[in-house]
């Protein structure tokens, strides 16, 4: 079965300048490390031995950079940082891993990216380390089943960040870490008078003008601060294709035009669509969720739906689609202004809720009576106990409801996939 391409996918795939900037900004990064002395695994080493901290400063001055510049964007809303990829944290695996490979950084003197840019210029000891990790990369592969449930759980965080992690607004963290990095800079200078026995006074004094510069830009983030939820709603826009054009909406503009209200039979024929991972959030009160829910819906009450923002950022596989439910719309349609804002992509609301769904496939249901008295986003049925989703409506027959007729309102668009950074 052939299933069309994401809109992502296509605008990506239809511009050929973006992958002229891929082997630009690639280009530039091994220039970059074969400039600075990365591809020499003697130079590598030394910092080891405190005699040469060429790569701390260069990696450190590259980490501060991008940071002051990403949140700083992030501040004047030039970009969105829930769009970019974090890594999930992973504890106990990544303190082992990053043991593991400091110990071969200090055998080997490379770390995975530098013995590419040292193989690149013919260097054969960067070669073999190139196919050294090759072959580890099989090798855990092929091993990866016998630890894998340690490897996936132990010290498992999700997205995390150090603004959560201590609790500070993002521009006092970047601020701290520039001034842990020029400190880390002074340090570093100072370990290379000591058992380098190099001669500072040689050193260009652009690098202090450098440092004052990183400072400044680092308060100019704290002061700048970071948008509110309520900013990034109004400044939300969604691009959609309808009849071969793109057309942009407002986020007002797609709950007006009921363009995210997808039907119930929409939202059950999702279940059943390879193109897509549906999951269905019910963000009503416990109480409601246990009298009647569809079943396999995830109960994440209203008052709690920002505590997953990271897991839906960052967990989901890139075709999911999130279709959020209430008794009715009115809960629904707050959490979908949230989780957009968030910039969670893909999210749907339950046209009428619980209620509709109810209405449409449980019309047969002598068990499930109207309740009359039954108010704004209340549930508007009387169940004879809390079965949870054990009522024949909760799981609809695939074969009964085969040949569901519905507007199609779900258009997927894939969120940024993952990818590796760092010296790794």
């Amino acid at each position: 079965m052939n299933f069309p391409l994401p809109e992502f996918i296509a605008v990506s795939a239809s511009n050929p300048w973006t992958y002229v900037v891929f082997g630009l900004i690639g280009f530039a990064f091994g220039y970059t490390l074969e400039m600075s002395g990365f591809g020499d695994s003697r130079k590598l080493a030394a910092q080891f031995y405190f005699t040469e901290m060429t790569v701390l400063k260069v990696m450190f001055t590259a980490i501060v950079t991008a940071m002051v510049l990403l949140f700083g964007a992030a501040g004047l809303g030039i970009l969105n940082f829930n769009q970019v990829w974090v890594n999930p944290t992973y504890l106990s695996s990544g303190i082992l891993g990053g043991l593991i490979m400091g110990v071969g950084f200090i055998v080997g003197g490379f770390c995975p990216t530098t013995s590419l840019a040292s193989a690149s210029t013919g260097k054969i000891d960067g070669m073999f380390f190139m196919l050294g990790g090759f072959v580890g990369a099989f090798l855990f592969g092929e091993s990866e089943a016998l630890f894998t449930n340690w490897w996936n759980n132990s010290g498992y965080f999700g997205r995390v960040t150090l603004d959560q992690v201590f609790n500070l607004p993002i521009g006092v963290v970047v601020l701290l870490v520039v001034l842990m990095a020029l400190f880390m800079f002074w340090g570093a200078e100072q370990l290379e008078r000591i058992f380098g026995k190099k001669d500072l006074s040689r050193e260009p004094k652009l690098r202090i003008a450098g440092a004052g510069v990183l400072f400044a830009a680092a308060l100019a983030v704290v002061f700048i601060g970071s948008p509110s939820l309520e900013e990034k709603y109004d400044n939300l826009t969604f691009t959609r294709t309808e009849n071969d054009q793109q057309v942009t909406y407002t986020a007002d503009e797609m709950l007006e035009n009921r363009l995210v209200f997808v039907s119930p039979a929409e939202a059950f024929k999702a279940k059943y669509n390879q193109a897509m991972n549906p999951v269905y959030l019910d963000v009503r009160a416990e109480a409601d969720y246990n009298l009647y829910h569809i079943e396999d819906a995830v109960n994440v009450p209203l008052e709690r739906i920002a505590e997953v923002i990271p897991v839906l950022l960052s967990e989901p596989p890139a075709n999911t689609v999130f279709i959020v439910m209430s008794n009715d719309e009115t809960a629904a349609i707050v959490a979908w202004k949230i989780l957009s804002a968030s910039s969670v992509p893909n999210v749907y609301i339950l046209e009428g809720g619980v209620n509709n769904w109810i209405a449409f496939f449980g019309e047969d249901d002598k068990t499930l009576r109207p309740n009359p008295n039954a108010g704004d986003d209340e549930l508007g049925f009387l169940f004879p106990a809390a079965l949870g989703d054990r009522y024949e409506s909760c799981s609809p027959d695939p074969i009964e409801y085969e040949k569901l007729e519905f507007e199609e309102k779900i258009k997927l668009q894939l969120k940024r996939d993952k990818s590796g950074g760092g010296c790794g």
